[in-house]
């Protein structure tokens, strides 16, 4: 119950800040929280979120470890309920973040059977990558957004969907099916943290293919931003 109601306050102080509806601010809270967050690490080829994210750290952020979290979701008939479903009851019910709700979500889920390391829920894989680069996010950003910049560390040709500075980058991928969407996190003034998601990859294969090249290229433009010189 104190849950809920911390939810419903932060709902009507949506409201008094936007004049929107109870029913539309709600509506506005859930689905910033539950949606699949681009650049979110969600989901890593050939690793599961247990593997990446330490029991102790989970406690940390979230209030219980993972065996706590599967407890409580197995009681509540997790294993039968979609994966918005899941998250939006870790936000609205446990006051999770956003970005751990969809941690312990595919943690879950992974461990329920529901999806493997690389696979989405639907049946489609992805595969990851993310680094902290020691500049600030716009500069960060202006690596994806600016060709001329991007060319210098990433080779594969893009076709740049949406770019909202200095939040998210979008691109369809070198003409194929697949694509890209990445996300920034400043961490102070002087550094920020970049993630990829490629999405729509055809199997576990591509996706561990992928996830390699993604640690190479993300290596090579941490060092072309913090280290210019070496790259020229």
């Amino acid at each position: 119950m104190t849950s809920q109601r911390s939810f419903k306050s932060r709902v009507r102080a949506r409201m008094a800040r936007t004049g929107e509806s109870y029913t539309t601010a709600r509506r506005q809270l859930l689905a910033r929280a539950t949606a699949d967050p681009a650049p979110a690490p969600t989901v890593d080829a050939g690793r599961g979120q247990q593997d990446r994210i330490s029991a102790a750290l989970l406690r940390e952020r979230t209030g219980h470890d993972w065996d706590e979290w599967f407890a409580r979701l197995d009681a509540w008939g997790g294993a039968g309920r979609t994966h918005t479903e899941i998250a939006r009851w870790l936000v609205t019910e446990h006051e999770v973040p956003g970005w751990w709700a969809q941690t312990v979500t595919v943690g879950y889920e992974q461990a329920r059977g529901l999806r493997a390391p690389g696979q989405r829920r639907g049946g489609g894989f992805e595969a990851t990558g993310s680094r902290t680069v020691a500049v600030p996010v716009a500069v960060l950003f202006e690596a994806f957004a600016d060709e001329a910049v991007r060319r210098r560390w990433l080779p594969d040709a893009v076709r740049v969907r949406t770019a909202t500075a200095p939040k998210s980058f979008r691109a369809d991928w070198a003409g194929g099916p697949s694509r890209i969407a990445v996300g920034f996190t400043p961490v102070g003034e002087s550094k920020a943290r970049v993630a990829v998601q490629h999405e729509k990859l055809t199997g576990a294969e591509e996706a561990d293919r992928l996830k390699a090249y993604w640690r190479d290229r993300l290596a090579a433009l941490k060092q072309l931003l913090e280290q210019p010189e070496a790259t020229r």
